[in-house]
C-alpha cells in the first residue's frame, strides 16, 4: 500500500502554531524542572601562585578564591574542597612588573565526576605586581607590656634567635630594619621568667624563615635605688668622761644605695657619728664622719666627710 505523503504533510501542517507552542512549552517545562533540581555549593579555596623563582608578589592579592559549584543534588554533594586546586599562572614572566592573568581551577582527581557541574570563580582574574625576591638578616627585639612589681626591675633579657632571615620583595625589605616579638607581659613580675613568643610579621608579603617562634628569657632583680638623708644629727662616741665636745657642723647628709625595702626600714637616726675614744686631751680635732648602716646598704656619699670636734674640760656642776 503506497503512502499518501501529501495527506501526511497536510495532517502535520494542520494547527501548526498550536503544535509549535506545545513543543516550546514542553521544552520550557523540562528546562524549568531541570533548573529546579540544580543546587549550588560554595567553597573558599587558597590561591596558589605559579611564578618565577627570582620573583615574589610585590602587592597584596586575594589569598582565597570563592568557588561556586552548581549541579544536581546527586553530584554536587559528592565533591569536596580537596577535589580542586585554584592557581594563578604568571610563570612566563621573569622581570619585575605588574601583570594580569585569569584565575584557573584544576581537578586534583581526574576520575571524579565533575564534568556535569557548572563552576564559576570570583574574582575571575587578578592583576598582580611582581618584584625581585631578596633575603635579609634583621635583629629581633621584644615588645614589652606592663611593669614589674614595685621595687623590681628587668635588668637584662635574651631573645633566641636574636636575628632572623626574611624573604620578600626588594622595595619592601628596604624599609625593614628590625622585627619584634608579640608583647612580653612584665606586669607584676618579681622573678626571672622565660616564655615562647611569636615573631610578628608586619606584612603578609614577607616570609619569615623558621617556625615563627622565639624564646624570651627575662632577668628580674630588686630595684637598686639611691635615697638621700639630710640634716642627720651627729652622735659622739667614746668621749672621755672628763671632757665635753662641740661638733661643727652639728648635722650631716648622706646618700645610701640599696633595695627599696631596706631603705624604707631605715629611719636615719643614730647612724652618723664621730669616734672620740682615742682623744684624752682638750683641743680641736678633725675626725672622719662614720656612717653605720646594714651591710645590705651602700654609702654613696657623705657630706661633710670630716667633722670639726672641739674638746674642752667638763665643767663640774656646782653643788646646791
Amino acid at each position: 500500500m503506497a503512502l499518501d505523503y501529501k495527506k501526511i504533510l497536510t495532517r502535520i501542517a494542520d494547527k501548526w502554531p498550536i503544535k509549535v507552542l506545545s513543543v516550546v512549552a514542553a521544552i520550557f517545562l523540562f528546562t524549568f524542572h531541570r533548573m529546579g533540581d540544580m543546587q549550588e555549593r560554595f567553597f573558599s579555596l587558597p590561591l596558589q601562585l605559579n611564578i618565577s623563582s627570582n620573583l615574589t608578589p610585590g602587592s597584596l592579592y586575594p589569598r582565597n578564591i570563592r568557588v561556586t559549584v552548581r549541579g544536581d543534588a546527586d553530584s554536587i554533594y559528592l565533591i569536596t574542597e580537596e577535589d580542586f586546586d585554584v592557581f594563578l599562572d604568571l610563570s612566563q614572566y621573569t622581570e619585575p612588573g605588574t601583570y594580569r592573568a585569569p584565575v584557573q581551577i584544576q581537578k586534583k582527581n581526574p576520575s571524579s565526576d565533575t564534568e556535569s557541574l557548572e563552576i564559576s570563580l570570583e574574582p575571575m582574574e587578578i592583576s598582580l605586581e611582581l618584584d625581585t625576591r631578596v633575603s635579609k638578616y634583621v635583629p629581633l627585639s621584644p615588645d614589652f607590656e606592663g611593669y614589674p612589681e614595685s621595687g623590681y626591675e628587668l635588668v637584662s633579657y635574651t631573645v633566641i634567635p636574636n636575628q632572623v632571615v626574611i624573604d620578600g620583595p626588594m622595595k619592601l625589605l628596604a624599609d625593614i630594619s628590625e622585627l619584634f616579638t608579640e608583647s612580653v607581659d612584665l606586669q607584676n613580675r618579681n622573678a626571672d621568667f622565660s616564655l615562647s613568643v611569636r615573631i610578628m610579621n608586619p606584612n603578609p608579603l614577607l616570609i619569615i624563615r623558621g617556625d615563627g617562634m622565639a624564646e624570651f628569657r627575662g632577668f628580674v632583680r630588686e630595684l637598686i635605688i639611691i635615697r638621700g638623708f639630710d640634716k642627720l644629727p651627729i652622735n659622739i662616741r667614746g668621749l672621755d668622761e672628763n671632757l665635753q665636745a662641740l661638733v661643727h657642723p652639728s648635722t650631716a647628709s648622706i646618700r645610701l644605695q640599696g633595695i627599696q625595702e631596706d631603705l624604707d626600714s631605715l629611719d636615719g637616726q643614730g647612724i652618723i657619728s664621730v669616734d672620740c675614744s682615742d682623744l684624752t686631751e682638750p683641743g680641736t680635732y678633725m675626725l672622719p664622719l662614720i656612717v653605720s648602716v646594714p651591710p645590705e646598704l651602700t654609702v654613696d656619699r657623705a657630706e661633710p666627710e670630716t667633722i670639726e670636734v672641739i674638746l674642752s674640760p667638763r665643767e663640774e656642776e656646782e653643788e646646791q
